[in-house]
């Protein structure tokens, strides 16, 4: 069962939704021009925790929009949202925290940290295409690490199965909380299914926590404008399908030196 019509649409949201809520607070010490995690941020919904070993948060895990899972065959999708930003020429994404672990230090040089997807599936409807290409995967901070710069060198199995190492990551001085890096896949053609390892190439001099953070993109806004509420409707947003459990978060590609506040309302339209 899916919404297939208008008509369909219409009910749903008057008569069958869950409320989106968004206040999120700024987190300071960001960069412009890089992608940071609101999963931290203090508002609505709530501050999620640093995570420790390798699991699978949920739509009730404390930091995720929570929504009303449905019997099948209904499901839901992300149908409407209203958005305005502390800061101009912004976005917001919204995606599915599959999965995640943290606990990592900057002072360790050694391999550290691994996050499988196939040993921590958050099942096949949250994943997408079953040879992970719906996946983004991140090295995300919780708590700044060291002011001398490094480079991380993150070893993967990709979803053949063959294994190697991604483009060295540099993580440049005193990367701060929310920070996130993109692990993107090096080898053509092919999508990665696991990190099994990160290794720094020197002390930052500070441990921190960080850690490795899987995603699936779901729909973004743009915000263009300070203090200006911008709305979209469900063919702006791509009418995303949420699965059962997704653990939705927002993430943003900051346009200055903090996110500044993020608020907004939306509903997740049930069908």
């Amino acid at each position: 069962m899916a919404i297939t019509t208008r008509d369909g649409l219409i009910d749903a949201l008057a008569n069958n939704s869950s409320r989106i809520v968004i206040d999120k607070a700024s987190l300071a010490n960001a960069a412009a021009g890089q992608y940071f995690s609101l999963w931290t941020a203090t508002g609505v919904p709530g501050a999620g925790s640093a995570p420790g070993a390798a699991g699978n948060p949920t739509s009730a895990t404390t930091g995720a929009m929570g929504f009303t899972n449905q019997t099948a065959p209904a499901t839901s999708y992300i149908a409407w949202l209203s958005t305005l930003a502390g800061n101009s020429a912004t976005n917001l994404e919204i995606h599915d925290r599959l999965a995640h672990m943290g606990g990592l230090s900057g002072t360790v040089t050694t391999s550290q940290g691994a996050l499988s997807l196939v040993t921590n599936s958050p099942g096949a409807d949250r994943l997408g295409d079953a040879n992970y290409s719906d996946v983004q995967w991140w090295l995300e901070v919780y708590t700044a690490l060291g002011a001398t710069g490094v480079n991380a060198t993150v070893a993967v199995e990709y979803n053949d199965a063959s294994t190697g190492n991604l483009a060295a990551i540099a993580l440049g001085a005193t990367p701060r909380q929310g920070r996130l890096y993109p692990c993107v896949s090096a080898s053509a053609g092919k999508f990665i299914r696991a990190v099994t390892g990160v290794t720094l190439s020197a002390t930052t001099g500070t441990a921190g926590n960080f850690g490795i953070t899987a995603t699936r993109p779901r729909t973004m806004v743009s915000m263009p404008l300070l203090n200006k509420a911008e709305t979209y409707d469900w063919a702006q947003l791509g009418f995303p399908n949420v699965p059962n459990d997704s653990c939705l978060m927002m993430l943003m590609y900051c346009s200055t030196t903090s996110t500044g506040t993020v608020r907004g309302q939306g509903k997740l339209a049930h069908g």
